[in-house]
């Protein structure tokens, strides 16, 4: 099965190691937080009757914090992209893997781009459109210069390679 996701002759480029700790990061804040809002409301709204409630989402959201922590490493090395002589590969999803082909001829439209806590961790990604609504591919934590390498040769091969145009 692992043939099936993976083009003969070929070494995938992963992403850059401070995704994973961007990931990281966010599975240990975001869950947290949002579960102390109604924590709180709970707690001080119902008074003391509904106090296991509010410790129940704290757990709930405990529980969720950690599975996000542990299955950020595997998702982590899941990514990765190949760029072939016709098209480009990207494969990713540990649970539910998923190979895109994008063919250089197809590409209409080549993004980077990058928010704020990804400027913050020195990340940008490069999303792909083609003519159809259903084809694209984004490939997320890149380190910047190899977002504007990769930006820059998609865009070379895709109007080189243009096809029906």
């Amino acid at each position: 099965m692992d043939e099936l996701f993976a083009p003969p002759g070929y070494e995938w480029q992963r992403l850059s190691p401070s995704y994973k700790t961007m990931r990281k990061l966010l599975a240990c804040t975001v869950p947290p937080l949002l579960g102390t809002i109604p924590a709180l409301l709970f707690g001080l709204i119902g008074g003391g009757n509904w106090w296991w409630f509010s410790a129940a989402i704290w757990a709930a959201t405990g529980g969720y914090s950690l599975f996000r922590l542990i299955r950020s490493s595997p998702s982590w090395t899941s990514w990765g992209y190949v760029e072939r002589e016709d098209d480009l590969y990207i494969t990713h999803g540990v649970w539910f893997r998923k190979l895109v082909a994008v063919p250089y001829g197809r590409m209409q439209l080549v993004e980077v781009e990058s928010g704020p806590l990804e400027r913050a961790f020195g990340l940008a990604a490069v999303s792909l459109r083609t003519a159809s609504p259903e084809t694209g591919a984004r490939i997320p934590g890149l380190a910047p210069d190899e977002a504007a390498r990769l930006r820059d040769r998609l865009t070379e091969l895709g109007e080189s390679r243009a096809s029906g145009l």
